[in-house]
């Protein structure tokens, strides 16, 4: 395993980690609890130290496995990151059957509560605000993290889904130590903001490495998801014209595949870690075998003429917002 070391958290990070918005089975299809629990040890167990979680990942369901999974091991030497804010276990919830963002002081104390008896453990490494909720201050919100890290609940701020507007604006109160946007091969929309934000010493944790599946090669013609399937509508790439353009990428990622024996999720997940402004890469596993073949793609590193290849083709054929706009 290669790691990194976080500037913020002054602490080594895995190139790759455990992302669980597929465990937590919200739109996914049916995911398999066993299966998911194996996952994620098989991770651990290959040497990634971080898993993320969150909980409008299942309602809460993706926190529970994840704490299943993490039974026995070493806490000292693990990293988790949740999130708060979004779905059907906020405060908002609760109160009104409103699903919507919930960034108040109180939401932010009871999520963190619920996470972290859901997860089981007396503390939370990286705490992120999921998006952001127009409807309440940030400097509400974010005093409310100061004091949950004062009370040591939380180690770390974070921010997913912001711009840097809206950073800029949390820095006044707080102090933001890492940002989680999309980002691979078919997702750049943030790339700026990403090394802005490494300029500033501010730590990425990037999720959707895989792109959904669609950098693995397991869709070569573009598929029919269900309604309630986040690929139907959070990645417009699963759809023409843009599905055909993703296919051009997907072209060269075959050629290096057949140059060095190696599957292209693997060529996916080197292409974003070899980045210097990527601290992690969150890539979703749902069993062992995408476990295993995950990690080892931190036994190699892709060469430079692999990389200005698919550089090039990335730059000549994505010309398009990769994921959901942030609003």
């Amino acid at each position: 395993m290669r790691y990194k070391t976080l500037k913020s958290a002054d602490a080594k990070v895995s190139v790759l980690a455990v992302g669980t918005w597929a465990i937590g089975g919200a739109g996914y299809g049916e995911v398999n609890e066993k299966d998911s629990v194996d996952a994620i040890r098989a991770m651990l167990d290959n040497g990634v130290n971080l898993v993320d979680t969150a909980p409008v990942y299942g309602t809460g369901h993706a926190e529970t496995v994840c704490g299943k999974a993490l039974a026995g091991y070493d806490r000292s030497k693990l990293l988790i990151s949740t999130k708060f804010g979004v779905g059907g276990t906020t405060v908002k919830a609760a109160k009104t059957g409103d699903g919507g963002r919930d960034g108040t002081f109180a939401n932010v104390l009871y999520e963190c509560e619920q996470s972290l008896r859901r997860i089981g453990t007396d503390y939370i490494d990286f705490y992120f605000v999921h998006w952001p909720d127009y409807d309440t201050p940030i400097e509400e919100t974010m005093t409310a993290l100061n004091l949950l890290k004062k009370q040591g609940k939380i180690r770390f701020i974070g921010v997913s889904n912001f711009n840097e507007e809206q950073i800029l604006e949390a820095e006044k109160t707080a102090k933001i130590d890492v940002i989680q946007p999309p980002y691979s091969m078919v997702v750049r929309r943030d790339e700026a903001l990403m090394k802005w934000c490494a300029q500033r010493g501010i730590d990425t944790l990037t999720y959707g490495t895989l792109g959904a599946g669609i950098l693995t090669g397991a869709f070569r013609t573009p598929p029919v998801f269900g309604q309630s399937d986040p690929r139907s509508g959070f990645y417009p790439f699963f759809k023409e014209p843009q599905f055909s353009k993703v296919m051009k990428v997907l072209e060269v990622m075959d050629r290096i595949s057949a140059e060095t024996g190696k599957p292209l999720a693997q060529i996916a997940i080197n292409w974003a870690t070899q980045k210097d402004y990527v601290s992690t890469a969150l890539c979703g596993v749902r069993n062992v075998g995408e476990a295993v073949e995950n990690c080892a793609a931190a036994d190699w590193t892709l060469t430079p003429d692999a990389l200005a290849a698919l550089d090039d083709v990335i730059e000549k054929n994505i010309d398009f917002d990769g994921a959901a706009p942030l609003k």
